[in-house]
């Protein structure tokens, strides 16, 4: 699997979703068995680059290459200055954001609100390849169906995007429409594929290992996104990448595993967050780890009490040697009819 010039370990990829795929949870996910992680959205704007959020956003200390930063904007001019800015901060591949559903984004004509106005999408498409290839740095894309299942454009726009030299799709099978309700459809995906030469990948709703054969064999997709399904279970990808080889399923990771793979995601989630900051934001990726385990929801009730990093720590590992006790290995999750969500 190739991104441009960068050959990548394997075809199971880390969605970006907006409060999740910090640098921390990237490397994690790696560490487990992706093979390809894109980070949380960046804004075009400048007047925000400087800002707390966008520094910790654009933070890729010591991740592993490729370094792939999304892009979100609506002006082409400014896509194509924040795709230069990112590049000289350590980015070596841009990724165009076409598939947020978030109205605060579609709202001001970002993410998937651009799938409404494809005169901009490719002015925007283009701009950021032109801007891009000067530093041999690929730009790919990530979209949508459609805004609406009336009015779903994926083809025509990967199509353009192709032509304007975008390197790889990514679609999410739902329109903008459907946020992230309902089920992701493949069949918009297997028609994308059919009608460009570039890679494409195939997101939504994959969350099995069984689930991944099937959406790769339905669309002929060349890759897979995972995001919601990885929140607490960053093990996917290597549980995925196994069942395909092999056809088997790995055992349940060990509880002791889980524990050391958590706390040592808390550590450096407080380094790169701060104290209060880190604390309150950790708290989202714990409840996502014990969500379906005995106990869980007290202690989650508990945890949420916790104001300082040493206590949530502490705390988590006490669960964890708790747990042990009773099981060696992660007991079976129960899976949730309406996953925790985030943008992906």
């Amino acid at each position: 699997m190739h991104i441009g010039p960068y050959t990548l370990a394997n075809n199971l990829f880390v969605a970006p979703m907006a409060g999740v795929t910090d640098r921390p949870f990237r490397m994690l996910c790696k560490q487990l068995g992706a093979g390809y992680a894109v980070s949380e959205m960046v804004t075009s704007r400048k007047d925000l680059w400087t800002s707390l959020k966008t520094s910790r956003r654009a933070d890729h200390t010591g991740e592993s290459g490729p370094i792939a930063v999304q892009i979100a904007g609506t002006d082409a001019a400014m896509m194509a200055e924040a795709a230069v800015y990112n590049i000289e901060r350590g980015a070596q591949i841009i990724d165009i954001n076409m598939g947020c559903p978030a109205k605060k984004v579609c709202n001001k004509w970002a993410g998937s609100a651009l799938m409404q106005d494809e005169p901009l999408a490719m002015s925007i498409v283009q701009a950021v390849v032109d801007a891009a290839q000067p530093h041999n740095v690929p730009v790919t894309l990530k979209m949508r169906t459609g805004w609406c299942d009336a009015h779903k454009n994926a083809v025509a726009l990967a199509r353009a995007a192709e032509a304007a030299g975008v390197q790889m799709i990514t679609v999410h099978g739902r329109t903008r429409e459907q946020g992230y309700k309902g089920l992701a459809e493949y069949d918009t995906i297997t028609a994308v594929k059919q009608a460009v030469r570039v890679p494409v990948v195939a997101n939504g709703d994959i969350d099995s290992p069984e689930k991944a054969k099937e959406v790769l064999k339905l669309t002929g997709a060349d890759a897979l996104m995972i995001g919601r399904a990885a929140q607490g279970r960053p093990w996917i990808f290597r549980e995925i990448s196994h069942y395909l080889a092999t056809g088997e399923h790995l055992a349940q990771p060990l509880v002791e595993e889980v524990s050391r793979l958590l706390l040592a995601h808390l550590d450096e989630h407080y380094a790169l967050y701060g104290e209060s900051t880190g604390v309150r934001s950790a708290r989202k990726h714990i409840a996502w780890y014990i969500r379906s385990l005995p106990g869980g929801e007290a202690f989650r009730q508990h945890m949420n009490t916790l104001e300082d990093s040493a206590s949530q720590h502490r705390a988590v590992a006490t669960f964890f040697d708790d747990l042990a006790q009773a099981h060696e290995r992660l007991p079976e999750p129960v899976l949730l009819v309406e996953p925790l969500a985030l943008h992906e």
